[in-house]
């Protein structure tokens, strides 16, 4: 029985691992390691404005702000296709694709809020464009299927009631995009482990 399971448990660790047969490809390990770097430098960044506005706003803790998060219904771009058992690499690049999108635009409301700090918002927004370019070129290169978003802004910006609501708004979008950063992270993470 012993032997048995130990048999089994190698297949079973298979079952949803993704684009085993590019484990092995450089080209490929090398866009995952690069793409790992710079996912980890927009984290930072995206952790230096939630810094400017704890200082800024005293807007800190996400517990002590959730009946306002709840009043402004902001929801996060979703990422469960990276972290499901029947992990696609392909649905989650298009998943990852289709929320720096949104955080892409979402970061407008932040340059309005934090009019000092512009140069650092359009530094992030130009990383975030270029990493999503990275996931489109290597999935093409994968022969993965992509869809071009149109590069004007077709995601409405969120409306906020007062400058109050504009601020928690502000903090959710940073504490949304720093989760779905952690999960992107991880799955490219997942497929440089493969």
């Amino acid at each position: 029985l012993l032997l048995g399971v130990l048999l089994w448990a190698p297949w079973r660790a298979l079952h949803g691992a993704p684009l085993t047969e590019l484990s092995g490809d450089q080209d490929f390990q090398l866009f995952l390691q690069r793409n790992l770097e710079f996912t980890r430098k927009i984290r930072g960044d995206v952790a230096a404005l939630q810094r400017v506005v704890c200082d800024t706003f005293q807007l800190c803790k996400e517990d002590e702000l959730l009946l306002v998060r709840q009043e402004l219904d902001m929801a996060q771009a979703p990422l469960e296709q990276c972290h499901r058992r029947t992990f696609q690499a392909e649905t989650c690049f298009s998943q990852i694709r289709a929320g720096l999108r949104v955080y892409h635009s979402s970061l407008a409301t932040i340059r309005a809020l934090l009019p000092r700090h512009a140069g650092l918002v359009e530094t992030l927004q130009l990383d975030i464009a270029n990493l999503s370019s990275n996931i489109q070129q290597q999935m093409e290169d994968l022969g993965l299927a992509t869809v071009t978003y149109p590069t004007e802004n077709q995601d409405p910006l969120p409306i906020f009631s007062s400058h109050f609501h504009h601020q928690v708004g502000g903090f959710f979008i940073l504490a949304n995009f720093q989760r779905f950063l952690e999960t992107a992270y991880r799955a490219l993470r997942h497929l440089a482990s493969l």
